[in-house]
């Protein structure tokens, strides 16, 4: 339980969070800077991060698919 507590309490921001979780929608990132992040990143932030760029994701298709179907 206390590992639980100290990982939510770690110190990158939740917009820093965003470009982790975005890089690794990209594919495209060294080791190094992966593991800098994951010592770093809050569980909290990557799961409301993920959702996010997910949602952000599929919307995109929905509108690229609409627009290329209509015209």
């Amino acid at each position: 339980m206390q590992d639980l507590k100290s990982a939510t309490q770690r110190k990158l921001s939740f917009f820093a969070t965003l470009k982790a979780v975005c890089w690794s929608f990209v594919g495209i990132r060294k080791k190094s800077g992966y593991e800098q992040d994951a010592a770093k990143l809050n569980p909290v932030y990557v799961i409301v991060a993920g959702i996010l760029g997910v949602v952000i994701f599929i919307t995109t298709l929905i509108l690229i698919v609409k627009h290329v179907v209509s015209g």
